[in-house]
């Protein structure tokens, strides 16, 4: 019998205006990872932004978490996945191009199938 990888969803709106929130969906996917939890990250809303080159290297740490930017290198050094809303970086002018390695944009049904498939669903 094969073993199931056990897979979180986080989705997370917050941008930069709340450094302290935007940081969990990064500390619990990290923490996820480490435990060979599958773990992909949805940015939506004001979130895209983290996503964009360099941009988490302006954040300063909330909350007494390390930096999104540390959080965000870790991550991805890990293997995290990062899905970015398509509607939501054109909206804000970022484009593709724009976007740091391994981000993957898309729309709404892929977001409900990743959704669908994980064991459990955060939302921030």
């Amino acid at each position: 019998m094969e073993n199931k990888t056990e897979k979180i969803l986080y989705i997370t709106t917050v941008g930069d205006e709340n450094p302290d929130k935007a940081a969990f969906p990064f500390v619990l996917a990290n923490a996820a990872l480490s435990m060979d939890i599958e773990a992909t990250i949805v940015l939506q809303s004001g979130a895209v932004v983290f996503a964009r080159k360099g941009f988490a290297d302006t954040v300063p740490a909330g909350g007494g978490l390390p930096p999104i930017k540390k959080l965000l290198a870790d991550y991805l050094e890990l293997g995290g996945k990062i899905i970015v809303c398509g509607p939501c970086i054109k909206h804000r002018g970022i484009a593709e191009s724009d976007l740091i390695d391994g981000a993957e944009v898309t729309a709404a049904a892929q977001v409900n199938i990743a959704a669908l498939e994980a064991d459990a669903v955060l939302v921030y």
